[in-house]
């Protein structure tokens, strides 16, 4: 894993190996369709569903509602479904409510069904073009009839490795994972508009692969493998025991229908390096199914009444910012306490960090361009009250000053006070503009040692827990009428010398993500349409 994550360093004087040339009329497929699998429309109920985003956040105040086909078409839209087209000249495009590294979509999304009524018992591909199930594998009900067990719901989660390789070489496997975690957001956001919970189901690699028929190599000839990733059961009644029913039995005597399609005839690169990453950051075993943890309230609540359903299916990656665009300090607390995985009193974790259950080792240094009342530099953002101690010792020769103005749930620490510092963090965010113009930046610090000492599988954690934390920074930048947009392309060595790690031994904090917030600028050129034409979406899943 350190050798892979080495490797893959951009710096100053080289980029990490990665194609030389971008044929855009031969992109990889961002849709995977499987052919003769029976398909499913589902519902698009979101225009119709008010519920507050500041609700969302209160426990209990949404009444879960009853696992249907309606219900399941709400959280599908609400996570990986098309959030719209857009089009500038001849060049048409589609954006979602889950973000991906340069639009290319690795991640796909799978459903486990039991007892729902209007849906088939079994696995589904969910095809987002057409917001549409694809049976994979039928099973059947124990009694043949529906409402004889209790409904049951996973979603599981694969990536497709070339998407991204295709344009990032190498370092595509470091951005997979990003997605991933931006997806566990994504399903953790839309459950909650549902009153659900979400539970992380710890199997092993080739438990998940068999759940989601993702080692049937019959099914991928001549087409990419999917990599599987991560399951999750959707608890609509959370006081209720968690299922103890082994999910391979389940499946066991499934009927499989399916061939998976060709993203990609005549791919110009091959990038060994990723196989062999993700073969040796494969969990092997089982855990023990972690118990849900209390939700606690956000002590600073979000200040909007939109609804939880539009601000979702309005999240966008942001192109350009304005760079005299400024923010109050008091509309930035709340942004910077929903990074914060714990409540001040301990007593529960806020949406969405109640279905992160490994450890929390990624950290947040703030750079502020243009806070008012927060004056330009760096800053540290402890995100777990121990690790404060570690990278204060990482760091002695800073500052460290508790800011003072910062409420209890953001222990901010002010390290280096740098009025001209946008400049330098546009040159190390690749020389890109955003990094600049931004009103702030955040890098994330995660600890390599010893986060994956014996346990390199945790390498893909560390990555996933830097995307959530930037699926948090999207929707709250969207709340707070601003917009967010993740840097997967940063100068890794030069960060940490700019923070003063690079004294330190080399693997044990690294960062792993950018990201940057600000008020976005709208190209007028580029036209937006709706996400589903229903007509088309009838079509497409015609046999």
């Amino acid at each position: 894993m350190l050798a892979y994550h080495a490797r893959t360093k951009h710096r100053l004087e080289r980029y990490a190996a990665g194609p030389e040339t971008l044929d855009w009329d031969a992109q990889p497929d961002p849709f995977r369709r499987f052919a003769g699998a029976p398909a499913t429309l589902l519902p698009l109920p979101g225009d119709g569903d008010d519920t507050p985003w500041s609700r969302i956040f209160a426990p209990g105040a949404v009444a879960p509602r009853w696992p249907s086909r309606d219900s399941v078409g709400l959280l599908f839209e609400l996570s990986f479904a098309l959030s719209a087209w857009k089009q500038s000249g001849p060049d048409r495009w589609a954006l979602r409510c889950t973000p991906s590294s340069g639009n290319l979509h690795p991640t796909e999304a799978y459903l486990l069904t039991r007892g729902v009524a209007d849906l088939e018992d079994g696995l589904h591909h969910y095809a987002p073009r057409e917001h549409a199930l694809e049976l994979r594998a039928r099973t059947a009900r124990p009694d043949g009839k529906v409402g004889a067990q209790a409904p049951r719901l996973l979603v599981g989660l694969s990536s497709i490795h070339w998407r991204e390789a295709w344009k990032y070489g190498e370092r595509a496997f470091r951005y997979c994972q990003l997605d991933i975690g931006h997806a566990i957001g994504a399903l953790r956001y839309a459950a909650a508009v549902l009153g659900w919970r979400v539970q992380a189901q710890p199997l092993g690699h080739a438990a998940i692969a068999r759940l989601l028929g993702l080692d049937r190599a019959g099914d991928f000839t001549g087409a990419e493998r999917e990599e599987a990733e991560a399951l999750f059961e959707l608890r609509y009644a959370p006081d209720e025991p968690a299922s103890k029913e082994d999910l391979l039995a389940w499946i066991a005597d499934a009927a499989w229908s399916g061939r998976a399609s060709r993203i990609d005839a005549r791919p110009m690169y091959r990038w060994p390096v990723i196989d062999e990453v993700a073969l040796a950051s494969r969990r092997d075993t089982h855990a023990a199914v972690p118990s849900l943890l209390p939700l606690a309230a956000r002590h600073l609540p979000p200040d909007t009444d939109k609804a939880a359903a539009a601000l979702i299916r309005l999240r966008r990656s942001a192109q350009q910012f304005d760079r005299r665009a400024r923010l109050d300090a008091e509309r930035f607390w709340p942004i910077a306490a929903a990074l914060m995985p714990a409540t001040v009193d301990a007593a529960g974790a806020p949406l969405p960090w109640d279905v992160w259950t490994a450890p929390v080792r990624v950290h947040a240094v703030l750079f502020p361009h243009r806070i008012d009342g927060l004056a330009p530099g760096a800053y540290l953002l402890p995100r777990e009250a121990s690790a404060h101690l570690a990278l204060r010792a990482a760091l002695p020769q800073l500052a460290w000053r508790r800011v003072e103005a910062a409420p209890p749930e953001v222990p901010l620490y002010e390290m280096a006070a740098t009025p001209t510092l946008a400049g330098t963090l546009r040159t190390l965010s690749c020389h890109q503009a955003i990094g600049a113009d931004a009103i702030f930046v955040v890098a994330l610090l995660a600890e390599f040692h010893p986060a994956i000492d014996g346990e390199p599988w945790r390498y893909r954690e560390l990555l996933r827990e830097a995307g959530l934390v930037g699926q948090v920074l999207y929707l709250e930048a969207e709340a707070a009428g601003l917009r967010g947009t993740g840097i997967g392309c940063y100068f890794d060595d030069s960060v940490h010398a700019l923070l003063g790690l690079a004294g330190n031994p080399p693997s044990r904090w690294q960062v792993v993500y950018h990201f940057s917030v600000g008020l976005p600028l709208i190209d007028p050129r580029i036209t937006t349409e709706a996400p589903y034409d229903r007509y088309a979406r009838q079509e497409a899943t015609r046999p």
